[in-house]
């Protein structure tokens, strides 16, 4: 039976083509139900046509098998077979495969800023987590920002909702896709999804301003969100002279674009590679084989990308791992048109480094053990840190409840501007990597 990790678009895609090429197959899924954080939904009847249509064909298939609400907090790899540790409320199992494959998708990219633990500050996807998984509104006033075009369903949804959108700030220049506009134009759905947007933040009387970034969030007397400092940036995101002003909110929802979720790749031992833009990313060959035989990778492990591309590597995985010799050349071609446009989408919103001046001692840059930025420069200065992983251990950072998923990049970063010493891939990837890919208890870990 053919295993896959992730019900998103790319896990779907996968087990649906496997299916189709008449192999079993087991589909797990973190969640209550198929869609991912793309697809998120709390009913068939909330997600858009494409969506539904695939959920549909992937839950109606005779031969796929589903498994949900079930948390892999361990993975290993022998002998040609993969076996994968899951709990299904607080009860444990294994599940034992030759052919796996892994879309466990992305999660959003944050930046520490001074007060981004203020309760009321959250990411774009956190809001609308809430908004399409549970009907809530995350507040009434809400700023949107950070950078990348996922900010722009964000706050029209919220609009749609009832929300007011009191500021929507996109830290890169309105003019960034100038350089890439021949790409733009060979990929007309994402032109037409662009403009379909513009069109309803017109409507909502939403006004886009790029250029701008949150620098700070300020709380009130009751240790609330109250307002946010936003100020011009410059193209590395230095903070521009005159430029700050304050606006009130109750929410603010910021991100940076999305990280991979490598957790379960690295306790199997799959080659990683660094990105052009930091990142760490899965190793595939084109037929989305990883380093281990039998282990498959598509979506965003392979590199960000978006959900287009993350299904034609899905159906790829599929048939692949289904032993279907004559995969259409379509999609490769599809693959290969996709993933230029993701590599265009990353150069339109990259990250700039000046991020980090914005930065004070007192600014918290690991939350889960409360690391502040003086207790980062400390292991550097005093106690002779020369890397993100001996900082780490001296720190403690990136061991808490996250495992260092919200704050690893940007500790990683703040550490190599310190030390002067520029991170080398070996060194990132290590950092990345996990020996337990989610949160166990001691005694889940016994009954397991």
């Amino acid at each position: 039976m053919i295993i896959v990790v992730g019900g998103g678009p790319a896990g779907m895609a996968a087990a649906l083509s496997a299916a189709q090429a008449n192999s079993k197959v087991m589909v797990v899924e973190a969640g209550p139900r198929l869609g991912g954080q793309y697809w998120r939904h709390s009913s068939v009847e909330h997600l858009d046509q494409d969506g539904a249509k695939l959920v549909s064909a992937v839950m109606s298939h005779p031969n796929i098998e589903f498994l949900f609400n079930a948390r892999i907090w361990r993975a290993d790899y022998r002998d040609g077979e993969s076996t994968l540790h899951v709990l299904i409320f607080g009860k444990s199992r294994e599940l034992t495969t030759k052919k796996l494959i892994l879309a466990t998708g992305a999660f959003d990219r944050t930046l520490p800023f001074p007060g981004w633990d203020i309760p009321g500050v959250m990411t774009p996807g956190a809001a609308q987590s809430l908004l399409k998984g549970s009907g809530i509104v995350a507040g009434k006033r809400i700023v949107i920002a950070g950078t990348g075009p996922f900010l722009l369903p964000v706050s029209v949804g919220l609009a749609k909702a009832g929300a007011q959108i009191a500021g929507l700030y996109e830290a890169n220049s309105r003019n960034r896709w100038f350089p890439h506009a021949l790409t733009v134009m060979r990929n007309a759905p994402k032109l037409r999804l662009a403009l379909s947007f513009q069109r309803e933040l017109k409507r909502y009387q939403l006004r886009f301003r790029g250029g701008y970034a949150v620098v700070e969030a300020l709380k009130g007397d009751e240790g609330l969100l109250e307002a946010v400092r936003v100020a011009k940036v410059d193209k590395e995101f230095g903070i521009m002279a005159n430029s700050e002003f304050v606006i009130k909110c109750d929410v603010l929802a910021v991100g940076w674009g999305f990280t991979a979720d490598l957790s379960l790749a690295g306790n199997l031992g799959v080659e990683f590679k660094k990105d052009s833009d930091g990142s760490i990313s899965v190793v595939v060959d084109q037929f989305q084989e990883t380093s281990l035989t039998g282990v498959f990778a598509a979506g965003e492990l392979t590199g960000i990308g978006g959900a287009e591309l993350a299904q034609v590597e899905g159906e790829i995985a599929g048939l692949t791992a289904a032993g279907n010799v004559n995969r259409p050349k379509r999609l490769h071609r599809l693959k290969k048109r996709k993933a230029t446009f993701a590599r265009a989408l990353s150069a339109a919103y990259p990250v700039g480094n000046k991020w980090m001046e914005w930065l004070r001692e007192s600014t918290i840059i690991c939350r889960c053990e409360e690391v502040s930025l003086s207790e980062v420069e400390k292991s550097i200065s005093n106690l002779g840190a020369t890397d993100a992983r001996s900082a780490k251990l001296l720190t403690r950072a990136g061991m808490g409840l996250c495992q260092g998923r919200i704050c690893g990049r940007s500790f990683a970063d703040i550490v190599e501007s310190r030390t002067g010493n520029v991170a080398n891939d070996e060194s990132s990837i290590k950092f990345a990597a996990r020996p337990i890919a989610s949160p166990i208890t001691f005694e889940e870990l016994a009954g397991s």
